[in-house]
């Protein structure tokens, strides 16, 4: 494969620069404005006219981009101008708080000195992290982060993201633990309720965390529609139906970003993610590996974009597009480049950026522009998969790093995730192939935010407050009424609700949460008056050798013989009323054990505790199923992976549930 595409001002730059320059560029200086707080730990203060401004460059000047008086635009302008092109290079990347030891930046600390050498000498200001810490240490961190950032030579604070953390799903890379923070149903629980209002107090409180914790913005919603059933990651999203995802999707956008009409100071960045297509991953196997690379939207791609267009509309901050390759798919009846989305001019420039007309920030998800080597093609036991072995530079793996920069930027993306590597984009930018300009339409992108939050006033956050500020007790417990009512009863023979004292045989349930619920514990379902069997939709570990194929849940949907779950209400059944209550990450196949089972409770995220509040009646289960429950495995082989709910005589259809 060759490339030739050059990113130039007069192709793309100046045109979009023209655009985000002349939004809102009136200055606001007055004698009437407003004081901010203002907090600097190594660059001094100024005071001018009664004023305090933190003087970022330490030349003993106010230069434009410290006064807070002036218009976002005209402070992001400026400071843009007095970048040098590598400072710009670094702007671009989105790179991975490094972590003493862990892996992926997951550990109990920041590594400062190789943090350092990303800020100073990269010159990155732009971080996911994956600490999962209590709220106080890990605000402690953060801010330790922006003393760097202060003391770099323009003073420019760090923009620090996160992955999901309000949750019960983990998973290295594409979620955080949840540790102190309020803890929620999984989005399914949200698509299970429908309650968009739900969803934006959910943005709020989780905002509120954010910042308190000195996060900036959240890698999500979770966007894609869960159409292929096999899929791993369709616990993150709203579930199957393009129109609820799109009306819950601009709830969690106005609720994070704290108002329907983009980022407020006190919000939080959202990117809305995976544009697009994404869920229609054949046999359910996911694109951060080689062997999931291609998605097939087909002629539903345009109900799988129909979802992200109340988030769009809500002004979200960022978007990140998918990872797999659009395989077999036309848009505006031209077949789409074979490429992973990052890389698509007609899904970025003509379709986002042109027919939605969007102007935020474009993030590309993690590791596009990284050599696919062969551990990443075809890891064996002996060489298993790395994590710097992981590549996602799907479709252009014949270019060079520094041709899969150039090619991004001219498809239409702002930042490029994972990566640090500054050196091939230096390079294309110096060798002609990327102006200057362009750069400038990015950066400017990417500063504004930091400018909206006030983090040029205050990046700094209070390790003292954090824990109070990272969850009262009202929104612990919204949380924990929501992971009860986003359940979804399925079932009932007349055994619900269990009364107190009742004695109960558990399997996969603590047998301490049981007896904290008023229910006596035996050790024989014989002794008992009902069972009780906790279990998640089966699954299989297809990929033990890639890192993320031996992370995700691939594979098989339905019970079989000698499955803990099944041989456990097996050997219940025979003596008294059986409960299964199953964490729904994909859609189980249940036709197995459905004989088996007096009653079906399903949740998408909640504790044992929640599990048995419903069953003794403390709390009423209110979820409606967000996607269908398939009769059969052939059924599921049998469905196109981008059509929603389409396989034969489901078992139970989207939207089944017994609320009393």
């Amino acid at each position: 494969m060759t490339m030739q595409t050059r990113v130039s001002s007069a192709a793309f730059g100046c045109a979009a620069l023209a655009a985000i320059l002349t939004q809102g560029c009136v200055p606001n200086v007055g004698a009437q404005a407003p004081q901010p707080a203002i907090e600097a730990r190594v660059k001094p203060v100024l005071r001018i006219d009664g004023f305090r401004f933190r003087d970022l460059d330490a030349n003993g000047r106010l230069d434009p981009y410290e006064d807070w008086r002036l218009d976002d635009q005209a402070r992001a302008r400026d400071l843009a101008s007095r970048m040098t092109v590598a400072e710009k290079v670094g702007t671009l990347m989105h790179a991975t708080l490094p972590g003493l030891e862990g892996e992926l930046g997951a550990a109990a600390a920041y590594d400062m000195k190789a943090l350092g050498a990303l800020v100073n000498d990269k010159h990155i200001t732009s971080f996911i992290t994956r600490l999962s810490l209590p709220p106080a240490g890990l605000a402690a961190q953060n801010n330790a982060v922006q003393e760097l950032g202060e003391g770099s030579r323009l003073g420019i604070p760090v923009t620090v993201s996160t992955d999901p953390r309000n949750h019960f799903q983990f998973v290295l890379g594409a979620s955080a633990e949840a540790k102190g923070n309020t803890q929620w149903a999984e989005l399914l629980g949200f698509g299970a309720l429908g309650d968009a209002e739900l969803v934006r107090r959910f943005g709020r409180i989780a905002a509120r965390e954010y910042r308190a914790l000195g996060i900036h913005m959240a890698l999500s919603p979770q966007l894609d529609l869960a159409t292929e059933p096999r899929w791993a990651r369709g616990s993150g999203t709203f579930g199957s139906n393009a129109a609820l995802t799109s009306r819950l999707g601009a709830a969690y956008v106005a609720g994070f970003q704290g108002g329907d009409d983009g980022l407020a100071r006190d919000g939080v960045m959202t990117v809305v993610k995976h544009w697009v297509g994404y869920g229609a991953e054949p046999e359910g196997f996911d694109a951060h590996n080689w062997y999931g690379r291609l998605a097939r939207p087909g002629k539903f791609l345009p109900l799988h974009i129909e979802a992200f267009r109340g988030a769009l509309a809500a002004k979200t901050a960022g978007v990140m597009p998918a990872y797999p390759i659009m395989a077999d798919t036309t848009l505006d009846g031209q077949p789409l480049e074979p490429v992973g989305p990052g890389f698509s001019e007609q899904l970025l420039g003509g379709l986002l950026r042109g027919t939605f007309g969007y102007n935020g920030i474009v993030l590309s998800d993690w590791a596009i522009t990284r050599d696919c080597n062969e551990r990443c093609r075809a890891p064996t036991a002996a060489a298993p998969q790395r994590p710097q072995d992981i590549s996602t530079a799907w479709g252009v793996e014949d270019l060079t790093v520094r041709q899969r920069y150039v090619k991004g930027l001219a498809a239409g993306l702002d930042q490029f995730g994972g990566t640090d590597d500054v050196g091939p984009l230096l390079a294309a930018v110096v060798g002609g192939e990327v102006s200057e300009a362009r750069l400038d339409v990015s950066v400017i992108r990417v500063l504004l935010p930091k400018f909206r939050l006030g983090l040029f006033e205050n990046p700094y956050v209070d390790p003292a407050r954090a824990q109070a500020a990272a969850g009262t007790p009202e929104d612990f417990a919204l949380a924990a009424r929501t992971q009860r009512e986003a359940q979804v009863l399925l079932k009932d023979k007349g055994v619900l609700p269990l009364k107190p004292g009742a004695r109960v045989w558990l399997s996969g349930m603590d047998a301490a949460a049981a007896r904290a619920a008023g229910l006596t514990v035996v050790g024989d379902p014989a002794q008992a008056d009902v069972a009780i069997v906790r279990a998640q939709t089966p699954s299989e570990l297809l990929h033990p050798y890639h890192f993320f194929g031996r992370l995700y849940h691939e594979g098989r949907l339905d019970f079989r013989p000698g499955d803990e779950a099944y041989e456990a209400l097996l050997q219940a059944e025979a003596h008294v009323p059986t409960v299964l209550a199953i964490f729904l990450d994909r859609p189980a196949v249940l036709t197995s054990v459905e004989p088996l089972t007096d009653v079906i409770l399903g949740n998408f995220g909640a504790s044992d505790a929640a599990v048995l509040d419903v069953l003794t009646g403390k709390a009423t289960a209110k979820g409606r199923l967000p996607f269908e429950l398939p009769r059969s495995m052939a059924a599921v082989e049998a469905q196109d992976p981008a059509a929603p709910d389409d396989s034969k005589n489901p078992l139970y259809p989207r939207g089944a549930g017994i609320v009393r």
